[in-house]
């Protein structure tokens, strides 16, 4: 499943807020804190998201690719996480930013209006 929101920030600003694990939580609600070897994020980053009410996952990012845009990564616990690609596209006025969740989608589907909201603040200016 493809959530994607576009805004009026630059490509640049967005791609900085989204491979910075400090910047997360001012654009993504959902996240409250997160630890990381890395900031930015670099494959291998490994590290800890934390959610409401003492929930929280491991991550470790696949892959970082600067020139296209674009990352992945691995979060939750073994094989019960999920593997999320994530981008930025650069628009005429803008960005749109983007994930990919590779999921069922009974477990996709409820998460895509959080990721949704959380990528219409990663692209605001």
């Amino acid at each position: 499943m493809r959530v994607e929101a576009a805004g009026d920030a630059s490509a640049d600003v967005v791609w900085e807020r989204y491979t910075s694990p400090s910047q997360w939580p001012g654009w993504a609600p959902q996240i409250s804190r997160v630890d990381a070897d890395d900031d930015p994020i670099v494959a291998g980053t490994r590290g800890t998201v934390h959610g409401p009410l003492f929930t929280f996952a491991p991550f470790r990012i696949r892959y970082v690719d600067d020139r296209a845009r674009t990352w992945s990564w691995w979060v939750g616990f073994g094989p019960a996480g999920v593997g999320m690609d994530h981008g930025v596209d650069e628009t005429g006025s803008g960005s749109v930013a983007w994930v990919r969740i590779h999921a069922h989608r009974w477990l996709a589907a409820p998460y895509a209006p959080i990721a949704r909201l959380a990528l219409k603040r990663l692209v605001r200016s």
